[in-house]
């Protein structure tokens, strides 16, 4: 069996997977509310929080499964990005059980995880273009194979997820920003203020949210009797827009029909809604991980885990963790 652990930031996830591939259950802590009242993640809290989590979340999920730690035979964790306090955690922890256990360490990334999520639900045809949207990345790429992904485009500043929060934040509501927004979307009209769509007419792949999140700013200034409703539909909207047109921007270029979404932000229900009414236009299809796989969550750690310990590409206990992304973009 195969244990994977996920700790890149203030989620503690833990997953087991049969010799098989197949996801037997997977647990998951958030500390939502322990972060809510900061109105952000505080990493030192959570990374502490971890520490204290993670062990006995290991020892309820196979207890659960009624299975023993000697029945391990591979452990994977996400090695980053992420915030390194937390990561460090996990990291440390599937060596230390790699080590006492004699069982192979698979080192899996963050953001591939991601892009791989939708393999516990369905089996895709490669290639196809990945749109990973989430608190703490927005990014394109294309996807060939498992093992050949290449970064098409990034945000240059904020992650659209944490754009999100912050315009929540100017708006007083409460962390994390991206349900309350969308929330209070459905009752607004998402026509009444026309924010600006980032780099939307850029001949590139890239993303832009901190100029979005200041005009918000500025038009809550400038007008106090702003409807909450009205400025959360239109922002909302536009953010939607950019992650789309951008997205089939590349599906056209490369002549893929296939498209996933995946990440936190991948729940967003309007995200879905645009997305299904463009592919329907379009003739593309269009895949989304369930919302229990779009946040941080050990099974799509397992999942790309569980490849890597089958083809023998596994790590050793001096791989270390690293916080930044460390993919390269290709040429256009």
């Amino acid at each position: 069996m195969l244990l994977a652990i996920e700790t890149s930031c203030d989620e503690t996830g833990v997953a087991l997977f049969s010799e098989e591939g197949k996801l037997i259950k997977h647990l998951l802590y958030s500390q939502v509310a322990i972060h809510s009242p900061f109105g952000g993640i505080v990493p030192e809290i959570a990374s502490r929080k971890q520490l204290e989590i993670l062990m006995p979340l290991i020892k309820g999920l196979l207890k659960e499964v009624e299975v023993s730690i000697k029945e391990l035979r591979c452990v994977c964790a996400t090695f980053g990005p992420g915030l390194i306090g937390s990561l460090l955690v996990g990291v440390s922890l599937a060596k230390a059980l790699s080590f006492a256990l004699k069982i192979p360490l698979v080192a899996v990334d963050h953001l591939q995880a991601h892009l791989f999520s939708i393999f516990l639900e369905k089996e895709i045809e490669f290639p196809y273009i990945g749109l990973l949207v989430s608190g703490g990345h927005t990014a394109l790429f294309l996807v060939n194979s498992w093992e050949n992904y290449e970064l098409l485009g990034h945000t240059r500043d904020d992650a659209a997820g944490e754009a999100f929060d912050k315009v929540a934040k100017l708006l007083n509501l409460s962390y994390p920003g991206g349900p309350v927004i969308s929330k209070l979307a459905e009752k607004g009209n998402r026509k009444a203020i026309i924010f600006p769509r980032p780099l939307l007419e850029e001949n590139n792949f890239d993303f832009s949210f901190s100029g979005l999140k200041t005009a918000v700013l500025n038009y809550i200034r400038t007008n106090p009797n702003f409807k909450t409703e009205d400025v959360c539909a239109s922002f909302e909207e536009a953010v939607c827009e950019v992650l789309i047109e951008k997205t089939f921007k590349a599906a056209e270029k490369f002549k893929i029909p296939r498209i996933i979404v995946a990440g936190g932000v991948a729940s967003n229900k309007r995200l879905r809604e645009l997305f299904y009414e463009k592919t329907k236009v379009k003739g593309f299809e269009i895949y989304f991980p369930s919302p229990e796989f779009c946040t941080d969550n050990a099974a799509m750690v397992g999942i790309v885990g569980y490849y890597k310990w089958k083809k023998g590409l596994w790590d050793n206990l001096e791989k270390e963790a690293y916080a930044r992304a460390i993919f390269k973009k290709i040429k256009l």
